[in-house]
């Protein structure tokens, strides 16, 4: 009988193709290292160790959850050691605590009576709180907040990386994380907002370079194996970081030309002071039209 994965296992994606051949491999030589951990009968931590087993034809070990927070232990034991993007990390933890404060002690047979009342992981009820754990900016961790609350199945996406935390919060909202409608085009992003994306994106390359140096050291120890998991771990890292410099330059290239179009209006309609641009032109148009 294969069993179930519990839910706050499932917030983390699943690794797949290289990644999950490597590991399966690695277990079908060296067997299973770490065991499983269960809870209630599901898999709490170790989803993708008890798929390579299966795959590798290995019979996995076991061991029961005995801690006080299943939670908290999901997220120490899986939210920074995977290649997740800031928007995944802050959804997979405004998800986790959604879920937790849903399952009360009582209410739910999966649910610990530790985690109970208002003493559920007291850490994670502010917005400072969730954005400490998750590593993002308060903005956002704001941002998910919003997403899971309205949204379970898309916190989800997000947190699996099929949906991006901006466009989660256009669906959800029908406006751009800044507040602007969809439908109509959108101001320069402030200064401040690229500071926050701009640090999201510092802290993510951070989180790269810890991984490379786990992958390091595993490497030293685990001998040939690792290595090749190594290097194919380290050239998804550096994809990543690719990915993530790509975004910078994009966003930075875009703000200027917003800021060059902002300058040019300022010229038209006579306003040095670009907060007053827009009643500027509006009373320019008006002009024409009286």
């Amino acid at each position: 009988m294969t069993l179930e994965l519990h839910p706050l296992s499932t917030l983390f994606p699943r690794i797949t193709g290289a990644e999950f051949e490597a590991l399966a491999q690695d277990i079908r030589i060296n067997g299973l290292r770490e065991p499983i951990t269960l809870h209630d009968g599901m898999v709490l931590d170790g989803g993708n160790r008890y798929r390579a087993c299966l795959e590798a034809g290995v019979e996995p070990t076991f061991r029961d959850f005995a801690g006080d927070s299943i939670v908290a232990f999901v997220l120490s034991a899986n939210l920074h050691r995977r290649h997740l993007s800031p928007g995944q990390q802050a959804a997979i933890v405004a998800s986790a605590q959604d879920w937790a404060s849903a399952h009360v002690a009582g209410s739910n047979q999966h649910t610990p009576k530790a985690e109970s009342g208002p003493a559920i992981l007291p850490d994670l009820q502010t917005v400072a709180g969730r954005a400490a754990q998750s590593g993002v900016s308060e903005r956002t961790q704001r941002m998910a907040d919003k997403v899971a609350k309205a949204a379970p199945d898309l916190a989800r996406q997000v947190a699996h990386g099929a949906v991006s935390l901006p466009a989660a919060v256009e669906q959800v909202t029908g406006k751009r994380p800044g507040g602007k409608p969809v439908t109509q085009e959108a101001h320069p992003t402030p200064d401040e907002d690229l500071h926050e994306m701009l640090a999201d994106m510092q802290r993510e390359c951070e989180s790269y370079a810890r991984r490379l140096a786990d992958w390091e050291r595993a490497m030293q120890a685990d001998g040939k194996q690792a290595l090749v998991t190594a290097i194919k771990r380290y050239e998804h890292a550096e994809r990543g970081k690719a990915m993530t410099d790509e975004r910078a330059s994009t966003y930075m290239r875009q703000r200027d030309e917003a800021l060059r179009r902002i300058k040019q209006i300022c010229k038209l309609v006579g306003e040095d002071d670009p907060d007053k641009v827009v009643a500027a032109v509006r009373k320019a148009v008006q002009g024409q039209e009286a």
